[in-house]
């Protein structure tokens, strides 16, 4: 936990970057999360100092201070962000400032928060403070090679006032609420995208998209006409992923349809790929008994001491998820504690709200009898990976009984390689540091609710 004041953009380059492993981001910091500890203003200077001093000069003082290892691909990339931090620090005083928190109001209140309430006054023209807008990049490669940690020294650094830095999974869910109730309040508007668009154009000019991927056919049939209008408006965009744009929602229904959006990513951003050697999530796991392998009596009754654990005094009993007129039923739930056989989770149709919706209520989540999916299997593995990616974004503690360790689940059919980041994604949710910080948000849901 850093609990040293920052004065200098060194201590701001090692503050920011030292973190940036739990997906944090330097406009989280306006009250630390874990600490509670509020950022001075001197912290706050620090932060300006780092947009002057860049990605690549951060990236190389963390190798100094020995926080990082020098890796060839890693500074290509790095490189490459440092050409456009350069291309965003040129832009006029209008379009390039320093970093302020409003990325904290955005996330309190849902990143397109207020959208009616913004469209009733006039969004600022973004487009006009850009006179020539800089290509964005879409960073791809294999799981753990550090596109989160690079792409996050760039967003810390970015000279730009109005950026947000975002799941992409959590985007498209903002997009596809906000979308409805765009109509909801506008019934004859013809098409809600492009003022939805200029919206969140008035609100980042920066949008840096974190596990960039698509298999959703709802995300798909909207993302050509949402990206086409947010670069109209000026955005620039980085993102990462593991799956190069040509083959993105690739042999899907409806494939076809989304062929132009990869024409517009391909047209707008830059492909880079790292794709170092080595997989730098691997190591930050220790075993404690997360996964539990084979899923079988012994196994139960180990989950079933954890569960109590979770519950203390409360009685477990199912329990109704209600949101946006769904309710999702939980098989068993205490307090902070959630727990489902996984054919109750996975082999009913739920879509990424539903598992958001679960991750944001309950810090603990436990799954029985995860099997082993092969080609037959395709939308049960889709499912899972929809919920992994929830999870994880939302730091929650996951403890389950499988058939297989998680890099053996699912090794053939359609998606089976996008499953390499959901097993990457698996074995870091199990290290030391992932259960420390989870079971202090457990802990801490768990005396809210009995408050």
């Amino acid at each position: 936990m850093w609990s040293e004041p920052i004065t200098t953009a060194s201590d701001v380059a090692l503050f920011v970057t030292t973190r940036l492993g739990e997906a944090c981001t330097l406009a989280e910091y306006a009250v630390e999360p874990l600490s509670g500890r509020i950022m001075t203003q001197t912290d706050m200077n620090g932060a300006a100092a780092a947009t002057r001093l860049g990605p690549l000069a951060v990236y190389q003082q963390r190798i100094a201070a020995g926080e990082l290892k020098s890796d060839p691909d890693q500074l290509r990339v790095v490189t490459r962000l440092n050409t456009l931090w350069k291309e965003l620090a040129a832009m006029p005083a209008s379009a390039a400032a320093p970093p302020s928190t409003n990325g904290l109001e955005s996330r309190a209140k849902g990143f397109l928060a207020g959208l009616a309430r913004k469209l009733r006054s006039q969004p600022e023209d973004i487009a006009a403070n850009w006179p020539v807008r800089p290509r964005g990049l879409y960073i791809v490669g294999r799981v753990g090679r550090g596109k989160t940690m690079v792409m996050d020294l760039f967003y810390a650094c970015a000279p730009v006032q109005k950026k947000e830095r975002i799941h992409f999974l959590r985007f498209m869910q903002d997009v596809h609420r906000d979308l409805h109730d765009l109509k909801a309040a506008n019934p004859n508007m013809a098409d809600p995208i492009p003022p939805l668009a200029k919206t969140i154009a008035s609100k980042a000019q920066l949008l840096c998209f974190d596990e960039f991927q698509v298999n959703d056919i709802a995300d798909a049939m909207i993302l050509g006409r949402l990206f086409e209008a947010l670069f109209a408006n000026g955005v620039v965009i980085v993102a990462t992923s593991n799956t190069e744009p040509s083959q993105l929602f690739q042999n899907r229904p409806g494939a076809d349809a989304f062929k132009p959006f990869i024409a517009i990513i391909q047209r707008e951003l830059d492909t880079i790929e790292l794709d170092s050697p080595r997989d730098y999530r691997r190591g930050r796991e220790q075993d404690r008994e997360t996964w539990i392998v084979p899923a079988d009596s012994q196994a139960k009754s180990r989950l079933d001491r954890i569960f109590a654990r979770y519950a203390g005094d409360e009685k477990p009993a199912p329990v109704a998820l209600k949101f946006s007129g769904r309710v999702f039923e939980v098989d068993q739930a205490a307090g902070p504690v959630c727990r489902f056989d996984f054919n109750s989770l996975c082999g009913k149709p739920r879509g990424p709200n539903d598992y958001l919706a679960l991750a944001k209520r309950f810090p603990v989540v436990m799954i029985d009898n995860i099997p082993c999916m092969g080609q037959d299997d395709a939308n049960l593995a889709r499912r899972f990976i929809t919920l992994i990616d929830a999870l994880y974004d939302n730091g929650n503690l996951l403890f389950a009984s499988a058939d297989a360790q998680p890099d053996q689940l699912f090794t053939d059919g359609d998606g089976a390689d996008a499953f390499a980041r959901t097993a990457s994604r698996l074995a870091e949710m199990g290290s030391e540091s992932w259960l420390e910080h989870g079971a202090q948000a457990a802990q801490q849901a768990h005396s809210l609710s009995r408050a």
